[in-house]
C-alpha cells in the first residue's frame, strides 16, 4: 500500500461518511448491475454491528476514510467478505489489497478456516484480484445452505447469478489455531 495509506478497526465516528465510499466505487460497474443495485449502501446499522463485533476496517488517507472492508457472519462458523470499496481516487495504490488482508489475517487470528465473497466474473479486475491474493471458486454444487441463500437474495436483487462467482480463501493449515467462531478483532 502506499504511503500516507493506513488500515485500521473501525471507529464508530467514521460510519456515517461509508456510504459515499460504496457508491463512488459502485460507478465502476455500471453496465455490470443494474442500477438498483449500484445505489444500494449498507445500512449504518449494519456497519455499527460489525463495528461492534470487530468486523469491519476503514481505510485511511490521513484522517479521512477512502476505502472499507465489512464482513458478516453467514453462521458461526462463516465469515462472509460481505463489502469491500475504496473510493476510485484512491485506487491502484494497493489499498483494496491491503484491506483483503487485513481481512484474512482476522479470519486466521479468530479460529476460523475459511472466508467466502461473491464478486462479478466477468468484471476484468474482481475476480483475478481475489484470485491473485489466494481465492478460489466455489462450485454451485459445494454452496453452503447460507451462501446458497446470499446468492438467491443477490439474483432477487437483480444481479444476474450466471455473472456472479461465490470465492473462498481458506486458512492455511500451519495458521490456524483458536477456536472456530470466536469474534473479536
Amino acid at each position: 500500500m502506499d504511503p500516507g495509506y493506513t488500515i485500521a478497526v473501525a471507529r464508530l465516528e467514521d460510519i456515517h461518511r461509508l456510504a459515499a465510499i460504496e457508491r463512488a466505487a459502485a460507478a465502476l460497474l455500471r453496465g455490470y448491475a443494474p442500477p438498483s443495485a449500484l445505489n444500494e449502501t449498507t445500512s449504518e446499522s449494519d456497519l455499527r454491528d460489525a463495528q461492534t463485533h470487530g468486523r469491519l476496517w476503514i481505510a485511511f488517507a490521513n484522517e479521512t476514510p477512502v476505502g472499507f472492508a465489512l464482513v458478516e457472519m453467514l453462521a458461526t462458523d462463516l465469515p462472509h467478505l460481505e463489502e469491500i470499496d475504496v473510493d476510485p481516487q484512491h485506487g491502484r495504490r494497493g489499498i483494496g489489497t491491503a484491506l483483503v488482508r487485513t481481512v484474512c489475517e482476522w479470519v486466521s487470528r479468530s479460529g476460523y478456516s475459511e472466508i467466502t465473497l461473491t464478486t462479478f466474473r466477468e468484471v476484468a479486475w474482481n475476480m483475478p484480484f481475489y484470485s491473485r491474493l489466494g481465492f478460489e471458486e466455489v462450485s454451485n454444487d459445494g454452496l453452503r445452505p447460507e451462501l446458497e441463500a446470499l446468492v438467491e437474495d443477490e439474483a432477487a436483487r437483480g444481479l444476474d447469478r450466471r455473472g456472479r462467482v461465490v470465492m473462498k480463501w481458506r486458512v492455511p493449515c500451519a495458521q490456524q489455531s483458536g477456536a472456530a467462531g470466536a469474534e473479536g478483532g
